[in-house]
């Protein structure tokens, strides 16, 4: 399975909090809605979906909860510069070709098995599927503030 794949490189960090879905909260079906964005949707350009996986506070780590999710991008999809307040991000390609940009930082290109980190208050400028005919997917895993949101979009910056 493609997703075991990407929480092997996660193992440390999840070794703690694994549950099955049926173990999750109610609440992660919230985190979907927190994300979202009204703006992202008058995009001329289709945006990004997030399905929450786990989401737990760890154990060991007081004030600090642990989320991981699926990022899908169809094709030529992109999404609103945003941050994702003081997370650290993980984020793994399971399908596709993503495009990145951190402020500051050049552009990167990802394929499927690549992946790159997102320190604590990063403008992330550019996220987008390079194809325009196939969907790309991210594995994404968030250590954040307990409460916080995990997504800001911030179009205008």
């Amino acid at each position: 399975m493609r997703i075991a794949t990407g929480f092997l490189a996660v193992a440390a960090l999840t070794a703690a909090t694994a549950c099955s879905t049926s173990d999750r909260p109610a609440h992660v079906k919230g985190t979907t809605a927190a994300m979202a964005s009204p703006a992202a949707a008058a995009s001329t350009r289709p945006t990004e979906t997030l399905k929450p996986l786990l989401q737990q506070a760890l154990p060991n780590v007081k004030g600090k909860t642990f989320t991981s999710a699926i990022v899908d991008f169809p094709p030529n999809a992109s999404a609103l510069p945003h941050r994702h307040g003081q997370a650290f991000v993980y984020a793994y390609v399971l399908e596709g070709t993503v495009r990145s940009k951190l402020d500051g930082k050049p552009a990167t290109t990802y394929h499927q098995g690549e992946n790159w980190v997102e320190q604590p208050g990063a403008h992330h400028v550019l996220t987008e599927n390079t194809s325009r005919t196939k969907p790309a997917k991210l594995l994404v895993v968030f250590v954040s503030h307990t409460g916080d949101k995990l997504k800001v979009d911030d179009p205008k910056s």
